[in-house]
């Protein structure tokens, strides 16, 4: 759960993030009813009392604080190693940032990715539909994404 924060993920900068909200905090209750580790990230100035309040962490979950890519100066690496994890789910508005380059390096760190695309908002549909594209095709990344919808998402 990439960077739902305000001031991120607002009506002035991203309403399509806004309207994704209902639909992401639906993925988050399916991953919580199945045991699922949930990690949540923050960018810029924000803490996790930032996020969002319908999907917002639980004092159990992780999070990680970072740039674009999630993996860079934060030890999520480590926590899905240390958990067993082989495939993540990657949602989160910026779609050309976080979604694409956490995404993006998970795959290339042989992460099994799913991109539900309607959990990767951006400011407008072209550059989402560019992001699903490059998920679609870029090499060794394409090996190890799936796209879908969060609808369709099981665990």
């Amino acid at each position: 759960m990439l960077d739902f924060i305000p001031t991120i993920c607002n009506e002035q900068r991203r309403p399509r993030c806004v309207a994704s909200l209902p639909a992401m905090k639906q993925l988050l209750d399916k991953a919580r009813a199945a045991h699922a580790t949930v990690i949540f990230s923050t960018a810029g100035k924000a803490t996790p009392k930032d996020i969002w309040a319908q999907i917002a962490p639980l004092p159990s979950e992780s999070w990680v604080h970072s740039h674009a890519n999630k993996f860079l100066d934060t030890d999520l690496d480590k926590i899905l190693h240390d958990k067993g994890i082989k495939t993540v789910i990657v949602v989160g508005t910026a779609a050309n940032g976080a979604v694409l380059y956490t995404g993006s390096q998970a795959a290339l760190l042989g992460y099994k990715v799913i991109v539900p695309v309607d959990g990767s908002t951006d400011s407008n549909e072209y550059i989402e539909q560019y992001v699903i594209y490059n998920f679609a095709h870029a090499p060794e990344i394409s090996n190890n994404t799936t796209l879908t919808t969060s609808e369709m998402v099981k665990f």
